[in-house]
């Protein structure tokens, strides 16, 4: 994190690597989302685990995500006190299921608060988060 984010107070929005998650953040950092698959059991998961949270093995590998989904539920957030999300207000805070099967929680952007639907296909884009970038949804497939 820089020295003026610092100077700045805390900012509640941006992640936090370290070596075991660092090859997720870069590579979201040149576009593209990665998940994590078990090599036993053959199942996605996401968030980035060293083991699988369904067999429990530890054979799991990163693997890139195609970056469509489809919306599962959202809501509307219209008030937040933690910097920086209440200079957003609103946003669409969501959980979609990826195209692989993992549920994933993120933002849904570019997309009038009355056209969100259960089921309807987003796809995948990067916001910058200080010297990272997060995964945010958009409509379209």
């Amino acid at each position: 994190m820089s020295a003026d984010r610092v100077a700045a107070g805390p900012c509640f929005d941006l992640p936090e690597p370290d070596a075991f998650t660092r090859p997720y953040w870069d590579a979201a950092g040149e576009g593209r989302l990665l998940i994590r698959r078990c090599g036993g059991c053959g199942r996605a998961h996401h968030y980035p685990r060293e083991f699988c949270p369904y067999c429990w093995g530890e054979d799991v590998a990163w693997e890139r995500a195609s970056g469509r989904a489809t919306l599962y539920t959202w809501s509307v957030v219209h008030r937040n006190d933690l910097p920086p999300f209440g200079d957003r207000v609103p946003y669409v805070a969501a959980v979609v299921d990826l195209a692989e099967g993992p549920r994933m929680m993120t933002e849904v952007v570019e997309c009038a608060h009355g056209d969100l639907r259960i089921g309807m296909g987003l796809t995948v884009m990067f916001r910058e988060a200080g010297e990272e970038a997060v995964p945010v949804f958009r409509p379209g497939r």
